[in-house]
C-alpha cells in the first residue's frame, strides 16, 4: 500500500492561510450583516411612516405578497417562464457569440469588416426593435428569447474576442513554429488560454441575459416576472412590483453564484 505523501508548510505560510480563511469569513458575514442592515432599514423606516409603504412597500408586505402568489399557485409558474427565457436566451448568446468570435479570431479580415458593425449593433437601443420584433416573431416566448440574445450577444461575442487577441503573442509565435495550423493553435492554445475569458463573458451574460428577458417581457407577455411587474404597476399594486423585483434578483444572484463557482473549478 503506498503511503501518502503531505505536504509540509512552513508557520509563515499556515499562518497566511487562515489569514485567508478568516478574510474570507468575514466578507461573507459582512455581506449577510450589510443585507439585513438594509432590509431592517427599510422595514423600521416603513413602520414609523418615514417612507410610504405604499410607494416604496417593505420587507414584510414583500414577504406577505410572496405568500399570497403562493397560495395562488401563481408564484412558481411565473419565475419558471422567466427562468426559461432567461436560461435559453443566454445559452444562445454565449453559443453563438462564442462561434463568431472563434470565426473573428480566426480571420484578420473578416474581423476588419465585421468590427464597425458589431461596435454599431452594440450600440443600438434595443428596446426600439420592441415592435419591430413583435411584427417578425410574434407575441410568444420566442421574442422574448430573442430580445435576450439581442441584448447578450454582441457584448459576448465582443468579450471573448478579446480574450482571444490576448493570448501571449510568444505562445502563437512557437505554436506557428511547430507547425501547428489554425485548427490545432485554437484547440491547444486559444480555448484553454482564453478560459478566464470565458468566465468573465459568462458573468457578464448573466445580468444581460435578465435584462433582456424582462425588456422582452415589458414589451409582450402574458406571464413572468416582468409580466408583473408591469400589471403591478399599472394598477399600482406596487408591492407586486417590489416582490417581482426582489425574486429577480434572488435569481439573478444564484446564477452568478453558479457561475463563480464553475469558474473555482474550471479555471483550476
Amino acid at each position: 500500500m503506498k503511503n501518502k505523501i503531505k505536504p509540509e508548510y512552513s508557520r509563515e505560510h499556515i499562518a497566511y492561510l487562515r489569514k485567508q480563511k478568516k478574510n474570507k469569513i468575514i466578507v461573507h458575514l459582512s455581506r449577510f450583516l450589510v443585507l439585513v442592515a438594509i432590509l431592517g432599514i427599510w422595514e423600521l423606516l416603513a413602520q414609523f411612516n418615514v417612507i410610504n409603504a405604499f410607494i416604496t412597500s417593505s420587507p414584510s408586505r414583500v414577504c406577505k405578497t410572496l405568500a399570497n402568489l403562493y397560495v395562488e399557485g401563481t408564484l412558481f409558474y411565473h419565475i419558471g417562464i422567466t427562468l426559461m427565457e432567461t436560461l435559453a436566451g443566454f445559452l444562445i448568446a454565449v453559443i453563438l457569440g462564442y462561434a463568431v468570435a472563434v470565426i473573428l479570431w480566426s480571420s484578420e479580415t473578416v474581423r476588419k469588416v465585421a468590427e464597425p458593425y458589431i461596435v454599431v449593433l452594440n450600440s443600438l437601443p434595443k428596446i426600439a426593435l420592441g415592435p419591430l420584433i413583435i411584427i417578425w416573431i410574434g407575441t410568444g416566448y420566442d421574442a422574448i428569447i430573442f430580445m435576450t440574445v439581442l441584448v447578450s450577444i454582441i457584448v459576448c461575442i465582443m468579450n471573448m474576442l478579446a480574450g482571444f487577441i490576448a493570448v501571449d503573442k510568444t505562445k502563437l509565435l512557437l505554436m506557428k513554429s511547430m507547425g501547428a495550423n489554425k485548427a490545432a493553435t485554437l484547440r491547444k492554445l486559444i480555448i484553454p488560454a482564453s478560459l478566464p475569458a470565458l468566465m468573465n463573458t459568462l458573468k457578464v451574460a448573466v445580468g444581460l441575459a435578465w435584462i433582456g428577458s424582462i425588456m422582452g417581457e415589458y414589451i409582450v407577455s402574458k406571464a413572468g416576472l416582468g409580466y408583473l411587474i408591469v400589471y403591478g404597476g399599472q394598477v399600482f399594486k406596487l408591492d407586486l412590483v417590489m416582490t417581482a423585483t426582489f425574486i429577480l434578483c434572488l435569481l439573478a444572484g444564484g446564477m452568478y453564484g453558479i457561475i463563480a463557482l464553475i469558474e473555482k473549478h474550471a479555471v483550476k
